[in-house]
């Protein structure tokens, strides 16, 4: 990822934890993921994104370029289970399991999880598909 990437990622990230809207945020991102076509992270962020602003379909692909670039990453697996949920799509079983496997290798994992539904869910409180998820994850 060269520099200007990452400045602009990591910029992103901040404007997000400052509270920034998903959709004025989706461009941004948009633009990582064309400039750093194989950045997982880039791609997961811009799912969960997508998810925030009620997009599933974009969501769905975003996770789904993610996932194949970073199967061991467990918020890609989450985020991929979410966009399915949301699109009625089957198969979410398997993305939740490794995700499980993966928290349980590492509380510094499972902690960063429960951050992420946490602030999910602050941001959209009736997120149903978040809520199951987090039940599944043994998160409750």
């Amino acid at each position: 990822m060269s520099e200007s990437v990452a400045s602009l990622y990591e910029s992103g990230l901040e404007r997000y934890q400052a509270g920034e809207s998903p959709e004025t945020l989706i461009p941004v991102f948009k633009e990582i993921c064309d400039r750093a076509r194989k950045n997982a992270a880039a791609w997961s962020s811009l799912a969960w994104l997508y998810l925030l602003a009620d997009k599933p379909n974009q969501a769905l692909r975003a996770a789904q370029k993610s996932v194949k670039m970073d199967k061991k990453a467990p918020q890609v697996r989450i985020n991929l289970a979410l966009a399915m949920l949301e699109t009625g799509q089957k198969g979410v079983r398997t993305h939740i399991e490794a995700a499980q496997e993966m928290m349980a290798l590492s509380s510094e994992i499972r902690q960063d999880i429960e951050e992420n539904i946490a602030d999910g869910l602050n941001r959209k409180p009736d997120w149903e598909a978040l809520h199951r998820v987090k039940q599944w994850l043994d998160l409750e």
